[in-house]
This record gives C-alpha cells, sequence and structure tokens, in this order.
C-alpha cells in the first residue's frame, strides 16, 4: 500500500531533509531509522529537500508499506512516540499506486518569518532578525516575482535541473502578531531559490530584482539565513 505521510519538524538541529553520506542527522534519515525498526523498508521519498535550519509544517512524503501495517492510525501513533519530539508525523493516507510525493505535486507554498529589532534566543532558530524594513517597498518589491520567469540567477550553483523557469502564482508580504511573514506559492522552487529571493528582497532594490529576475545582470547576492523560512503546504 503506498501512503501519503504529511509531517511537521523543527529543522534547527538537523542538516536538512535529505539523507547524506556524511552524517545520520537528517529528517529523513530520522524517519527511515524508525521505519526500519517497524519493518518498513521502504526509502521515504519527499515532495522537495529543505535545507540545513529550515523548517516545515507541511512536508509531505510517500513510502510503501508491507501488508503487515494496514492500521494507519496505528502506525501513525507509533512513530511519533519513537520519533524525535522535534519530528511529527500530522496525518498519514493511503494513495493511488502511481502518487509521486514530489512529480505528483502542482504547488508548493513557503512561507519566510522575519522580525524587526534586536534577536534574542527564544526566537533565533526560527525567525530571522533585521534592524529595521521599509514595509511599503517589501510589497513592491515581492510582487515583481509573481509569474513566469527564469530563476537561473536564483539558484544555488551546482544545481542539477532541466530548466530553470518556475511560474509564481502568489508572493506578497503581511504582518502577524509582531512579525513580517513573506507567502510564496509556485509550480516549484530551485535550490536555495526562495532564499535568495528573500535575501535580494532585503537588499536590493526594484531595479536590481528586475534585472536579476530577466537575467539581464547579475548582483552579489547572499541567501537569506535558513532559519526564518517554512515549508507551509503541498498542493496536488
Amino acid at each position: 500500500m503506498r501512503v501519503a505521510l504529511t509531517v511537521s519538524y523543527n529543522g534547527a538541529s538537523f542538516e536538512g531533509f535529505q539523507i547524506q553520506k556524511h552524517t545520520k542527522n537528517t529528517i529523513a534519515g530520522a524517519l527511515e531509522h524508525v521505519l526500519g525498526i517497524l519493518g518498513i523498508e521502504s526509502k521515504i521519498v519527499a515532495s522537495g529537500r529543505t535545507d540545513a535550519g529550515v523548517h516545515a509544517t507541511g512536508q509531505v512524503c510517500h513510502i510503501d508499506l508491507p501488508p503487515f501495517w494496514s492500521d494507519l492510525t496505528k502506525l501513525q501513533r507509533v512513530m511519533n512516540e519513537m520519533l524525535p519530539k522535534s519530528i511529527h508525523v500530522k496525518r498519514i493516507r493511503e494513495e493511488s499506486s502511481d502518487f509521486h510525493a514530489r512529480y505528483s505535486a502542482k504547488k508548493r507554498l513557503y512561507r519566510y518569518i522575519i522580525k524587526v529589532g534586536e534577536p534574542n534566543p527564544f526566537e533565533d532558530a526560527f525567525v530571522t532578525f533585521v534592524e529595521s524594513l521599509d514595509f511599503d517597498a517589501l510589497q513592491e518589491k515581492i510582487a515583481l516575482f509573481v509569474g513566469e520567469h527564469d530563476f537561473a540567477y536564483f539558484m544555488k550553483s551546482g544545481s542539477d535541473i532541466g530548466s530553470t523557469v518556475r511560474t509564481v502564482y502568489n508572493a506578497y508580504a503581511y504582518r502577524h502578531r509582531g512579525y513580517i511573514v513573506l507567502h510564496f506559492e509556485a509550480n516549484g522552487f530551485l535550490r536555495t531559490q526562495i532564499r535568495l529571493m528573500v535575501g535580494a528582497l532585503l537588499k536590493f532594490t526594484c531595479q536590481e530584482i528586475t534585472e536579476q529576475l530577466t537575467c539581464q545582470k547579475k548582483h552579489r547576492l547572499k541567501p537569506a539565513p535558513g532559519n526564518g523560512l517554512y515549508l507551509a503546504k503541498i498542493k496536488y
């Protein structure tokens, strides 16, 4: 039986989602460790990778269950008892045999959380602090990303992909309880694309963003920290 797991996690203490050769400290590594104990040998396939320090409230993964695991409610409960507290399986649902967590996805939604002011140790792993921010200018700049664009200049070098063109359906900023939330929804994102977009929003002018977005000119750009980024929802 193929099932989809919706998972939330605090990525602060992990080196990203994907299993890596040099470390066992990944989200997928923790999930597969528990699955192995439960007699489930299926490799976990996620809707997408998240970098070190990045969080998720709605990551989706698929696995294939052996016949003796038919009670999905029990499986969810047992997994949550065994997983570290920083990872939580929100639900498990049966899917068709051709469902693919990554390739069946239609839209991906991310949020990036910013707070203006002095950093504090209680929020530092979950929020990116900035000294000052022009909110009106931020709203104007983030709207530039909406539409179909070639994001070749908003991608980490070394990425191995067929096309750098992506469609952003929504991109906007709003205030919420003292925080500034950046909302991004697209058919897909390139490696480190959102963090580079946020970095541009915090540093560049509208003209500089337009020049980079149209691949006319590549400006020197650092990605925003991973701690403020959340994979919020996958739409199928």
